[in-house]
C-alpha cells in the first residue's frame, strides 16, 4: 500500500533480448522464460520497433550486431524511452566501450561468455531498479507542484517521498536531519504543501542565523517597550505561522532557556511575548531541522532530552549527496535547465569528462554546493555543452579523486590554460569584478586582462548580462 492506496498486483517483468545470434537469444529465452516475459530482436531497428509496440522493462543489448553497434542503439532506445533499463553485452576486450555505454545511460554491462547466475541476478536487479523508479515517480506525483526542486530517484529519496505522503496529512511534529545543503527545508515545504495546512502560512526561521539577543523576540514576539528599540508590539514567528507550519532550522543551536519555551509552546500550544504577561494561543505544526547529532547533544546536556523526544516524533534523515551519486546526473540536468532558462543561455548538456568529475566529487556542501557550481558554470560556459574547463578548478584537480578520461592527466598547455582561467575568475570574484583591481593583483595591464577575458568569452560577471538586458529593454 502506498499513501493509503491499494496497489495493483505486480505484473510480470518484460525483457527484450537484442542479439543477431539465434543461439544467444534461445539461451536467454530458456533462462528467463519461467520468471519473465521474453521478447526478441535481431538488430537495432527491430528492437526499436518492439519497444514502440510493447511495454519493456529491461533490454539485454548486444554490442556487436549487423548495422548499428549496440552503443548507438542504446542512445536511440534512451531517446525513445528514457525509463527503460538497458544492459550492454560485450566481449572482454570491449570493456572500454561498456564504460562509455554507462556514461550514455546504460544500467550495467556483462561480458561474454555469460554466467547463468550472473544474468539472472542482473535482470532481477534491473527490474528492481525499474520498479523503484516507477514508485518514485508515483510518490512524486502525489506531491504538490511547488516541490519540484526535490530531485532524485535514489532508494533513500524514495523512502523520503513515501514518508512525506504518509505523514503530511497528520499533525505530527517532524525532525529532519542531514548535513548542510542536503535540502532539509525542501522536505519541510513538501510536508506543508501536502498537508491540510497548505493554504495557511509556511514560516521558516534559521535559528543559527539570528543574533542571540533577538532569537526569543523573533520566535515569540515582544510587547511595546519590552526592551530598548521595541517601539511597537511585534508578533513572533509562532504567531505568524498560526494555522500553518513553522520550520525551525538549525534547532540544535538554540539556547537551553529558549528550548524550555519551545517545549512549552509544543505541549501547551501557547506562548508569551517578550515583556508580556498574558498567553497567546497558537495552532502551529512544527517541523524542525538540524545538521548536528541531537542525541549526542542530549548526552552532553546541550539539548533538552524532553524537547528532543517531543521533536523527534517522525524522524526523516536526508542523505548527503555523496551517498546518492546515482542522483547526481539528474540534479546536474535539473540545475542546468533551470539556470540556462533563467540566464537565457544556450547551454543544454555536459560533456562525459565533466560529468565524470561531477559524479566523482564528494560534494561537502551537498546539493546547495552543486546548485551554486552549476549556476556559475552556466554563466561562464564557453559553449553549449559544459566542458571540464568550465568547472571550478578544485573539482577538476586530481587530488580530489577526479581524473581526465583515459589518460593519466592533461597536456601541460591545456592544464596551464585551465588553471589560469580559474585563477583569474577567482581573483575577479574576490575583488567584486573590479577589473582594474584584479589586474593589479594579477600583475597584469588592464588591457591584457580584458583580452584574456574576451578570449575566454567572458564579458561581464555572473548575472550581469541578464541585468544589462533588462536595463536596455
Amino acid at each position: 500500500m502506498i499513501g493509503g492506496l491499494v496497489e495493483a498486483p505486480p505484473r510480470r517483468g518484460t525483457v527484450l533480448v537484442v542479439d543477431d545470434e539465434e543461439g544467444v537469444r534461445a539461451s536467454f529465452r530458456v533462462l528467463l522464460k519461467d520468471e519473465f516475459t521474453v521478447l526478441e530482436a535481431e538488430d537495432g531497428e527491430q528492437a526499436l520497433e518492439v519497444l514502440r509496440r510493447h511495454e519493456v522493462d529491461v533490454v539485454m543489448l548486444d554490442q556487436r550486431m549487423p548495422g548499428e553497434p549496440g552503443i548507438d542503439v542504446l542512445s536511440r532506445i534512451k531517446a525513445l524511452d528514457p525509463s527503460v533499463v538497458v544492459v550492454l553485452a560485450t566481449a572482454v576486450h570491449e570493456v572500454r566501450t561498456a564504460v562509455e555505454a554507462i556514461k550514455r545511460g546504460a544500467y550495467d554491462y556483462i561480458t561474454k561468455p555469460f554466467d547463468v547466475e550472473d544474468i539472472e541476478l542482473l535482470v532481477r536487479r534491473a527490474l528492481d531498479k525499474r520498479a523503484l523508479e516507477r514508485e518514485v515517480l508515483y510518490l512524486r506525483s502525489t506531491l504538490p507542484r511547488g516541490v519540484d526542486a526535490m530531485v532524485g530517484r535514489n532508494v533513500e529519496m524514495a523512502r523520503i517521498y513515501q514518508l512525506i505522503a504518509q505523514i503530511a496529512p497528520t499533525s505530527a511534529t517532524v525532525l529532519v536531519t542531514g548535513e548542510s545543503g542536503t535540502g532539509k527545508e525542501l522536505v519541510a515545504r513538501a510536508i506543508h504543501e501536502k498537508s491540510p495546512r497548505a493554504r495557511r502560512p509556511f514560516v521558516a526561521v534559521n535559528v543559527a542565523a539570528l543574533p542571540e539577543t533577538l532569537v526569543e523576540s523573533e520566535l515569540f514576539g515582544h510587547e511595546k517597550g519590552a526592551f530598548t528599540g521595541a517601539f511597537a508590539q511585534k508578533p513572533g514567528r509562532f504567531e505568524l505561522a498560526h494555522g500553518g507550519t513553522l520550520f525551525l532550522d538549525e534547532i540544535g543551536c538554540l539556547r537551553l532557556d529558549l528550548q524550555t519555551k519551545i517545549l512549552r509552546a509544543l505541549q501547551e500550544r501557547e506562548i508569551e511575548r517578550v515583556g508580556g504577561c498574558r498567553t497567546v494561543r497558537v495552532d502551529v505544526r512544527v517541523v524542525a531541522a538540524t545538521n548536528v547529532n541531537l542525541r549526542q547533544a542530549v548526552r552532553e546536556r546541550r539539548f533538552r532530552e524532553d524537547l528532543y523526544y517531543r521533536l523527534n516524533v517522525v524522524p526523516i534523515a536526508v542523505p548527503p549527496l555523496r551517498e546518492r551519486r546515482d542522483d547526481i546526473p539528474l540534479l546536474v540536468d535539473h540545475f542546468l535547465a533551470k539556470y540556462a532558462r533563467e540566464f537565457n543561455r544556450d547551454v543544454h548538456g555536459v560533456s562525459a569528462d565533466a560529468l565524470e568529475v561531477l559524479v566523482r566529487y564528494d560534494w561537502p556542501g551537498n546539493v546547495r554546493e552543486m546548485e551554486n557550481i552549476i549556476q556559475r558554470s552556466v554563466v561562464l560556459a564557453g559553449g553549449s555543452v559544459l566542458q571540464l574547463q568550465d568547472l571550478p578548478l578544485d573539482l577538476a584537480l586530481p587530488e580530489t579523486g577526479a581524473w581526465y578520461g583515459e589518460d593519466t592527466g592533461l597536456p601541460l598547455r591545456v592544464a596551464r590554460e585551465q588553471f589560469e582561467r580559474q585563477y583569474v575568475l577567482r581573483v575577479l570574484e574576490r575583488v567584486g569584478w573590479n577589473q582594474s583591481r584584479a589586474a593589479r593583483v594579477l600583475g597584469l595591464h588592464r588591457n591584457t586582462l580584458l583580452v584574456k577575458l574576451l578570449g575566454w568569452g567572458i564579458r561581464r560577471p555572473p548575472g550581469e548580462d541578464e541585468r544589462a538586458g533588462v536595463a536596455s529593454g
